[in-house]
């Protein structure tokens, strides 16, 4: 315990590889933290305190809202209103953007866009779900009101993304563009603690995430995909192991470190797929290529694509790189 280092001492320490660093960077995910700690203890004792179940409300996505949906949300917004450094926010819980109204806040120079609970399905099952968020430099000028255009940015302008999971343990995971590291909360002292340094995802794995339920609607290469990984080869080390939890923070982060691809691909029902650029696609593909993986919508890189809308869905192929090439293989056959 003596070598730990905490996020705090991390960024410190690490500032000087931060883009744009001027310590409003480093400030913003110390807000983070902050956030991600208390939307932890909340999830932690969800079940004493009245907070699982149904809102009663619908979101933009027309799904169904937890109350721990609106807990994170709020949590969030409220935590970077006080901070300072975010001049606007856009949230998978929104229709519209959120210009921040705190007293420095039309003088903050980053954006944030976030799906404040990912999984939220889940919650009544006690079933791991996250936080997801990718943060960028404002496009208007400092100073004036922010607009949609300073959310509409591809990924490939990120300055830091990541995402939190409350599991058995909670863990910050993020990056700001020099490698992925993670962080485990100790909540013996509130801090949230290196565990996992210079992540790096295995280039193959035995794992394939995906809801074949939908299977009968998929493209013919995913169908055929799903059959060759159940197929017994012993030089490729088939068949393959099926793991979907339906949370994608969840799923991705078992595949990022043991090694899998997570699949969303379109569907008949969803031709665009289901997932979100923003707010999944963005921030997860950035941690999947800067762990050494890859992510693609199967026609093109996921952080190339050009936003057109704060909601706007894509398909995403992304983990391991020789398991999303094997996907690409039968996609393109």
């Amino acid at each position: 315990m003596e070598n730990f280092t905490t996020l705090g001492q991390f960024v410190i320490e690490k500032q000087q590889d931060f883009p744009y660093a001027k310590g409003e960077l480093s400030r913003l995910l110390r807000d983070i933290g902050i956030a991600s700690k208390i939307i932890s203890r909340e999830v932690n004792k969800a079940g004493l305190t009245n907070i699982l179940g149904d809102h009663g409300s619908v979101n933009v996505q027309d799904e169904d809202v937890k109350k721990l949906d609106i807990i994170g949300n709020e949590t969030f917004i409220a935590t970077f209103s006080k901070g300072g450094e975010v001049c606007v926010i856009a949230s998978e819980e929104n229709e519209g953007i959120i210009p921040l109204k705190g007293t420095f806040s039309k003088n903050g120079k980053y954006v944030i866009c976030m799906d404040p609970l990912d999984g939220s399905s889940n919650i009544d099952v006690n079933v791991s779900i996250g936080t997801i968020f990718s943060i960028y430099k404002r496009v208007t000028e400092v100073g004036t009101e922010p607009t949609e255009a300073d959310v509409l940015q591809a990924g490939n302008k990120l300055v830091a993304a990541g995402y939190v999971l409350y599991g058995t343990s909670t863990m910050l995971v993020f990056s700001t563009g020099n490698g992925v590291n993670a962080f485990t909360l100790d909540p013996s002292i509130g801090e949230f603690c290196l565990s996992h340094a210079n992540i790096k995802s295995p280039d193959n794995g035995k794992i394939y995430s995906i809801n074949e339920g939908n299977a009968a609607e998929f493209p013919q290469g995913i169908k055929d995909y799903l059959t060759w990984v159940k197929e017994e080869d012993k030089t490729t080390d088939r068949p393959y192991t099926s793991r979907y939890i339906g949370s994608m923070v969840a799923d991705f982060h078992r595949n990022l470190l043991k090694g899998g691809v997570f699949i969303y691909p379109p569907t008949a029902k969803s031709p665009n797929g289901k997932l979100r650029l923003l707010f999944e696609g963005i921030p997860m593909s950035y941690i999947a290529e800067q762990a050494g993986g890859l992510a693609t919508t199967s026609t093109m890189r996921i952080l190339d694509v050009e936003p057109t809308k704060i909601h706007q869905r894509v398909p995403i192929i992304m983990g391991s790189k020789n398991m999303v090439n094997k996907v690409l293989e039968f996609m393109n056959k």
